[in-house]
């Protein structure tokens, strides 16, 4: 029952976290929305404050992972149990299949009356500014390993009160900010996979491509990343 529980929760938080996150990307990328142009300071910013909420409301609870590579780097780093990992899969995929299909309900109308096919896959799924499957590879574990880094330092710093919130946020806002710009930032197989999918089943007016033989990228780089991360951290910090 404890382990179901745990497993609710992540597939809690992973859904809203998509809901949150996948709806700044609507709102600064989709032209009929409001908030169209805003920038990449307001996607850094949305997505970092999303993920402080996340961490706020299901941190106690699950940890907030909602990524399968943090999973994997906190396992890695030896601070996260490997019987808990199919369970917390299944709830972070499952959960982000959920939150990208209520972006779809809710931005409907908007997605359907955007002309840009990349603008409405942007809403679901990452792509890389210049394609070189190597290089944008290595962007993505490179990101992911910065990422996970400042959040397995949380072990050892112990900041009081509510100040992890703020390494959160630096986590996520500053990777935008450092490397939004080459791959869109997945660090998340789970944010990536499951929304793409959604794109590509839902009814959405001219939506082309679901650009597929991109979609390895987002998942190995940040597994890749995020466990690499993990061992750097098991060598430089033993228990």
């Amino acid at each position: 029952m404890q382990n179901f529980t745990l497993y609710l929760g992540e597939f809690a938080g992973t859904a809203l976290f998509m809901i949150l996150g996948l709806s700044v990307c609507a709102n600064v990328s989709l032209k009929k929305s409001g908030m169209f142009g805003s920038g990449g300071i307001v996607a850094a910013s949305g997505w970092g404050l999303s993920m402080v909420a996340i961490a706020v409301i299901f941190g106690p609870l699950t940890g907030a992972h909602v990524n399968p590579a943090v999973t994997v780097g906190f396992w890695v780093g030896g601070d996260f149990p490997g019987y808990l990992i199919p369970g917390y899969f299944l709830a972070q995929f499952g959960g982000a299949f959920v939150g990208g299909l209520m972006v779809w309900v809710m931005w409907k109308d908007h997605l359907d009356e955007e002309p840009d096919e990349e603008s409405k896959l942007g809403v679901f799924a990452t792509g890389p500014s210049i394609a070189n499957p190597f290089r944008n590879f290595l962007s993505e574990s490179v990101a992911t390993f910065s990422l996970m880094l400042v959040l397995l330092s949380l072990s050892h710093q112990q900041p009081a009160g509510g100040v992890p919130m703020f390494f959160v946020f630096a986590g996520v806002g500053g990777g935008i900010m450092a490397y939004g710009g080459l791959t869109g930032y997945a660090i998340n197989p789970a944010r990536d996979l499951m929304p793409r999918l959604v794109h590509a089943i839902c009814p959405i007016k001219g939506k082309g491509s679901s650009n597929w033989g991109y979609a390895w990228v987002p998942i190995l780089g940040p597994i890749t990343g995020g466990a690499f991360a993990g061992a750097i951290y098991k060598i430089l910090f033993p228990k």
